[in-house]
């Protein structure tokens, strides 16, 4: 190894390696140097170089004719061979939480330059001018369609601007298009895009900006007279209310949506959805009563629904759906006995091009499986989590990560605990 080259990474086997783990519990110096040369081929004067120590004291230590002792000098092993601090009965080091994954709030979008946002317009109402037909309709609901399933596939952070400028675009046709069945269903398209844009905000944690795009989406599909649409955004404004610690707001916005999709043409795949939602909010009050009716609720609505007649927007919520916001719910509840069956189920069912649900759902699993005593296995399954969000672009991921990491401290010379941390610190690199 070059003589420039910085720490590296230890092999996941070697940190986790029995022997590895006893010589690093009693702090046998000799035996993790001769581990160190042997299985990750750093040899004494690179050693020596990472930690700060002289060649003749790496091979006194080596030979075990000298110990360590002074704090300072453990910290300094520690840091240059990587060795996680837990493993020396050391704090956290700091290089092992990576800066990714310690989540801050994130500051709002900086508004667009107001020369290029004019010329932009100017543009769009040239093209505007042109009549709007029903395939100028379907081809923006074909957008919308593509935009969801990427979604799912990676996080809508890279839809965003797309998103943004596709509902300035339908914006503008609105203006530009009198009063016709076409412009109710231009407005309707709007709807569904701010809604869109509201949910990308909301998973970047973005929650003012978000609630922007929920208010008007909100305010379109009032316009339009689609109470189903009204009671979609209004779920999605509980959600991130519950996001936010809002627990009484969500309830009562999961409510209020329910009032508002009450008595539509084929309301029930949609009152399923909401109630589960209201059971969310239920569960992170712990209102154990309230919450179990909630999902009473939502799977009597979903065994009478017509799933062909429903809206699409809200066709994703299926039984595999039902089943693991059930498990979510009881888990939030604190029931994890009967979560992690219910989670692990979904999470079997769940389409493989699902991959933000799928991680979400892996990392739900493997914290009721924590609470429920099986580290080996929530390990496992948490890393399975980290391997599906290299592929999504989503901050909500990154803090259920923090969220688990931090409920591992307890464990943290643990070898399972170990190994996860280190695939958290290479997944995030």
């Amino acid at each position: 190894m070059p003589a420039a080259e910085g720490p590296r990474e230890l092999p996941p086997a070697l940190l986790t390696d029995p022997e590895m783990i006893r010589a690093c519990r009693t702090r046998d110096f000799a035996t993790i140097f001769t581990l160190v040369r042997r299985r990750a081929g750093i040899y004494p004067s690179r050693i020596a170089a990472l930690c700060g120590m002289t060649p003749s004291r790496v091979g006194e230590i080596a030979a075990g004719r000298r110990k360590l002792a002074h704090i300072d000098v453990i910290e300094r092993v520690a840091d240059g061979l990587r060795i996680p601090g837990a493993m020396l009965g050391l704090a956290h080091r700091p290089w092992e939480i990576p800066a990714q994954a310690t989540l801050t709030e994130p500051q709002p979008a900086p508004p667009p330059p107001a020369t290029p946002v004019a010329d932009l317009d100017s543009i769009l109402n040239l093209v505007d001018a042109a009549q709007v037909t029903r395939s100028t309709l379907a081809a923006i609901q074909s957008s919308i369609q593509d935009y969801w399933r990427r979604d799912d596939q990676h996080g809508p952070a890279a839809l965003r601007p797309a998103v943004v400028g596709q509902l300035r675009h339908t914006q503008q046709l609105i203006d530009n298009t009198r009063e016709s069945p076409l412009r109710h269903g231009l407005l309707t398209l709007a709807a569904e895009l701010a809604r869109l844009a509201g949910w990308a905000y909301f998973d970047a944690r973005q929650f003012s900006t978000a609630r922007t795009y929920f208010t008007q989406a909100l305010t379109m599909a009032q316009s339009v007279g689609d109470r189903q649409f009204i009671a979609n955004v209004l779920s999605c404004m509980s959600l991130q209310a519950t996001y936010e610690g809002d627990a009484n707001d969500a309830a009562a916005l999961a409510c209020a949506a329910q009032d508002a999709a009450r008595g539509t043409d084929s309301p029930d795949l949609v009152m399923a959805m909401l109630h589960m939602r209201e059971a969310f909010a239920h569960a992170t009050l712990h209102a154990g009563n309230d919450c179990h009716r909630s999902i009473d609720k939502a799977r009597a609505h979903f065994e009478r629904a017509d799933h062909a007649s429903a809206p699409q927007w809200v066709r994703y919520f299926d039984e595999t759906k039902l089943i693991v916001d059930t498990g979510i719910a009881l888990a939030q509840l604190g029931e994890h006995r009967q979560a992690e069956p219910l989670i692990a189920e979904g999470l079997r069912r769940e389409h493989r091009d699902q991959q933000r649900g799928r991680a979400f759902h892996a990392f739900w699993l493997a914290s009721t499986q924590l609470r429920n005593g099986a580290l080996d296995q929530a390990c496992s399954t948490a890393s399975l989590a980290l391997d599906l969000a290299t592929n999504v672009d989503s901050p909500r991921i990154v803090g259920h990560v923090r969220e688990f990491h931090t409920h591992l401290a307890a464990h943290a010379q643990e070898a399972p605990v170990i190994a996860f941390e280190a695939k958290m610190r290479e997944a995030f690199s």
